[in-house]
């Protein structure tokens, strides 16, 4: 991650959120789909994730649109908004790591099957990759 975009830093700070958020509402359908045995409750949790990631999806979109239309200079309020967001979006990914650690730990359907540990493992690492972006960005 390089940190030399100057003013339109929150243009990119959306661009990774915006990524992210798409991926982990992808993930959620990898899981049910990987685990077509999984159990209702996790069913029902993943389905609800995915809504409430492609509402943070869109709302991230529609940040993007504010941004890029304010042209060079992006106000602070603007700023400040973004901000916010990818502070949410942060605190998003580490439940969404808490639910795919709970399937992983608790689900008898996961722990019967190496691949879906496997692919469980890979779905948290790149949320924690995004939330470590996120953390960097929110320092910077």
């Amino acid at each position: 991650m390089q940190f030399y975009y100057g003013p339109q830093m929150p243009l990119r700070i959306l661009d990774e959120a915006e990524f992210w958020k798409h991926q982990e509402e992808e993930h959620t359908v990898v899981i049910r789909e990987l685990l077509p045995n999984l159990e209702s409750k996790y069913v029902q949790a993943l389905k609800e994730w995915e809504n409430a990631l492609a509402a943070t999806h869109q709302k991230i979109v529609q940040f993007i649109e504010a941004v890029s239309r304010s042209g060079s200079y992006i106000p602070v309020a603007l700023q400040q908004q973004v901000l916010k967001l990818t502070d949410f979006c942060l605190e998003q990914s580490m439940d969404f790591i808490e639910l795919c650690r709970q399937i992983k730990e608790r689900s008898k359907t996961v722990q019967d099957n190496p691949v879906a540990v496997a692919v469980l493992n890979h779905i948290i690492r790149e949320s924690e990759y995004f939330i470590g972006i996120a953390r960097a960005l929110l320092s910077a």
